[in-house]
Formats: C-alpha cells, sequence, structure tokens
C-alpha cells in the first residue's frame, strides 16, 4: 500500500515546524568579557527562562544574567509538541504510584502553576497561541477502556469519542477540560526572552557555560572562555551534560520523534471532526501524542522513544528514518480518511528523563547552585513549577514546594554503561510486549516497580 502520508515524510523539511518561523527573533550578543551578577541562569529553555523572570519578578533591583550555549529555545523547549500539561509529575498514575500520599497537593499546585502561566502570557503580552482546550486520552485497546472510566476527566464511550475526533481504532476517551493547553512552544520561549528583558535580565546567546567552581562566598563560572561571577546559579541545561558532575547519572537524553503534516483544507478538516481541538494521546505504554496547529497541521509525534549508548546527544540523532516510517504508518492507521495528507516536517531531539519520570531537585555548594531535572517530556508547564522551587532553594526558604517530597526525594541513579543501555532496552521490549498483551507487565517490569523504578509510559 503507498499513500502519500506513507511515502511524503521522506521529503519533508528536517527541522521542527515552530522554529521554521521568519519571525524568530535575531540572536543576542555573545558574552565577550568577564561579568558579575547577583543571580546566572544556565540555559536557555523554559527551565532557565521561567528561572530569570520569575527572579525579576521577586526582587526587581536583583541583576539577572542568562547565558545559553546555542539560541533561545533551540532545543527541547522549540522541538516539543506544545502540549503545556498541569500535571507535575508526568501523569496521574505516576503520580499517585510514587507520591500518593500528597498527590492531591501536587494535581493543586499544578493546576495553580497551569492558570499562573495564563496570567503571566496575559501580563506581558507574549503570544503564542494560547488554548486552553484540554487534553483527550483515548482507548484504542479493550483493556484501557476501565483505565479511563477511572481517569480524572470527562468518560466518553466509542459513539462519544469519535464524535470529538474521528478515528476507527478508538474504542472510548477521556476528556480533561482543564488540565492542558496547547501552544507554539518556539514562541514561547521568545516571548518569556523578551518579558525577561523588559525587566532588566541580561541575556547571552552563542554563550556556553563549561565549568562552575566556588569562589569565596560566590560562583565562579567559565563562559566562553570568560568568567561570570555571581552570589547565586540556577541550572537549566536539561538534557545536556550537567555542570555538577555528581548530578549527571541521574538523567540519560532519550530521543523522541515528530511529523508535521501540511494545513488541512476545510474538507479534510470535516472528515475527522476534532472542532474542539484537544491534545491528544493514546493510551499505550508506547503513545502517541498529536494535536492541531494554528496552521491546522496535525503535529503527530511520540512511539518511539530511543536511547543511544554512551547517552549521547548527537545532532545526526535527530533524524531517523525508522521511526518517521513507523509513525506515518501509524498515523493512516488512526486516520484512514487522511492518507492522502502529506507530511511536510520531520524532527527529533533529546529529552532528559530519570528514572521517577518527572524532575527532581537539588542544591549544590552550600546552596550556592541549584537545579532541576529530569522532566521526561512534560517539561512545558512543569519547568516554571522548577524554577520556583530552585529559587525557593537559592533563598532559603522554607515552602510548601520545599517541604514536599517530590522536591525532597531524588530518583534512583542509572547504572553505568553497559549495564544502562541494556536494562534501556530491555525496559522498551517489556513495554512494548505489554502492549501486546493487554497491559500484562512482565516479571522484569514486575521488579522494577517494586525496585520503585516503575516504568510506565
Amino acid at each position: 500500500m503507498t499513500s502519500s502520508a506513507l511515502d511524503s515524510w521522506r521529503t519533508a523539511r528536517p527541522v521542527s515546524v515552530w522554529l521554521d518561523n521568519p519571525q524568530r527573533p535575531p540572536a543576542h550578543p555573545s558574552l565577550a568579557g568577564d561579568t558579575h551578577t547577583d543571580l546566572l541562569v544556565v540555559g536557555g529553555g523554559f527551565t532557565g527562562l521561567w528561572t530569570a523572570l520569575l527572579a525579576k519578578e521577586r526582587d526587581p533591583d536583583a541583576d539577572v544574567v542568562l547565558v545559553e550555549g546555542a539560541r533561545i529555545g533551540w532545543a527541547a523547549s522549540g522541538r516539543n509538541g506544545g502540549f503545556c500539561a498541569a500535571s507535575l509529575t508526568h501523569g496521574e498514575a505516576n503520580g499517585r504510584d510514587r507520591f500518593g500520599a500528597e498527590y492531591e497537593t501536587l494535581h493543586r499546585l499544578g493546576l495553580q502553576n497551569l492558570d499562573e502561566i495564563e496570567a503571566a502570557l496575559t501580563r506581558y503580552g507574549i503570544d503564542c497561541g494560547w488554548e486552553r482546550t484540554g487534553e483527550l486520552d483515548v482507548a484504542t485497546q479493550p483493556y484501557q477502556v476501565e483505565d479511563l472510566r477511572a481517569a480524572d476527566g470527562e468518560f466518553l464511550d466509542t459513539e462519544s469519542v469519535r464524535r470529538e475526533l474521528a478515528s476507527p481504532t478508538y474504542l472510548a476517551g477521556s476528556w480533561n477540560r482543564r488540565s492542558t493547553a496547547i501552544l507554539d512552544p518556539a514562541r514561547l520561549a521568545w516571548g518569556l526572552a523578551r518579558a525577561c528583558e523588559s525587566l532588566g535580565v541580561r541575556i547571552y546567546e552563542e554563550s556556553r557555560a563549561t565549568a562552575l567552581k566556588r569562589d569565596g562566598d560566590e560562583v565562579a563560572v567559565a563562559v566562553n572562555g570568560r568568567t561570570v561571577t555571581a552570589r547565586r546559579v540556577a541550572l537549566g541545561t536539561n538534557v545536556f551534560p550537567n555542570l555538577l558532575r555528581r548530578v549527571r547519572s541521574y538523567v540519560v537524553p532519550v530521543y523522541d520523534y515528530v511529523l508535521a503534516t501540511e494545513p488541512l483544507t476545510a474538507t479534510q478538516l470535516d472528515a475527522i471532526g476534532w472542532r474542539n481541538r484537544q491534545g491528544v494521546g493514546d493510551s499505550a505504554n508506547q503513545f502517541h501524542y498529536y494535536r492541531l496547529t494554528a496552521e491546522s497541521r496535525i503535529l503527530w509525534g511520540g512511539y518511539d522513544a530511543v536511547y543511544y549508548f554512551g547517552s549521547s546527544v548527537r545532532t545526526r540523532y535527530d533524524q531517523r528514518d525508522a521511526t518517521f516510517e513507523l509513525l506515518a504508518r501509524h498515523f493512516v492507521e488512526t486516520f484512514p480518511q487522511l492518507a492522502e495528507v502529506r507530511f511536510e516536517y520531520r524532527w527529533g531531539g533529546a529529552i532528559d528523563t530519570c528514572t521517577r519520570f518527572c524532575a527532581f531537585y537539588g542544591t549544590a555548594l552550600d546552596g550556592r547552585v541549584s537545579y532541576a531535572l529530569g522532566y521526561t517530556g512534560l517539561g512545558v508547564g512543569a519547568t516554571r513549577f522548577g524554577a520556583n522551587v530552585m529559587l525557593d532553594k537559592l533563598a532559603g526558604e522554607i515552602t510548601e514546594r520545599t517541604e514536599l517530597e517530590m522536591v525532597r526525594r531524588k530518583p534512583l541513579p542509572f547504572p553505568p554503561e553497559p549495564v544502562k543501555y541494556a536494562g534501556i532496552q530491555l525496559t522498551r521490549r517489556s513495554l512494548a510486549k505489554a502492549d501486546r498483551h493487554d497491559g500484562q507487565r512482565d516479571l522484569f517490569l514486575r521488579t522494577l516497580d517494586r525496585l520503585g523504578l516503575g516504568f510506565d509510559s
């Protein structure tokens, strides 16, 4: 069988649809000399941008410097699906399993964080295509239906879910109308950078931080062969090697891949419905996520999460033909009425994941350095919460956030290679097998559950 959707990914542009925007702002200057600051933020993705912005909101007189090794929002922050979720724990099931006693608090704080993001967009005039349409979780296998019936959302039977989005693969759905917004993540990053500058943050791009050390009561960070001396440092380096070597074993890079179609015509949109423009995710361990863009493209990603030996992060890994081919085939199976739609974009990128599938936090150098890492793909919203945690810790404040078990406790680290690679590959195979066998977890996955690793996504 051939069709445009099955074949067109081969000639699609190998770049994120979000970053391929003529309105991308010009680059900020790179750091050209030594400097001193109250707070140095390392990383120009969502974690770093929110940290710099919130720091200035807390103390308008503080001097804040942000350094980014490449361009603002160029990595995970500009390559994700644009789902801004309330969840701080990578979903309800993961949150309840790991932090059951405080899950309701985490749920409340997550919704509050999402509301505060929306308020910040209004306050700073950030136009990032924000649509608080919620998320539609769908069942494509009979065993998934009862889980959706018990989920925190409006349960939809087969007929009802297909009225929302017409796929012959859907058996049921759960629509949580409040928990998720969709947006253009690159425009969010660029808008946050403008907001930071409006408050006086100094931003330097193409300015790579390579080392840090204590310098009396301050911290000296090497950037482009220069030195930034800061009273406090916040690290938002995501998947890239952390300046704190002891943290590196807690995070691995996993590559995620995405396709985006040409803009759909009115007739094509009518064929699938989707009038309410929810973000969508299916319920398997190896799951797809998808949504409509402002131009009525379908962004279609997920399923294959690929780990490369040695925790390697390489530009050549951003493209993977086998995964794009698989995604295209799954797209046609889900929407056979769109078999002749063409894909115009294909891209990939690394996500930072940890053994508990949600962010962890910490400090170093007697509280002068803080970090937040391991978001596992739900960082568009949760990074703002992480920024507040880092700032609380740098200020030495005891807050509702810092008292959380999720904040106080770290995940288990990954083992060294080659055990790490073998374990991740075995986990992927076991998760795929569970998807083929009505969700039944094999002995290996049950052992991980008992050890507190609990890979379930």
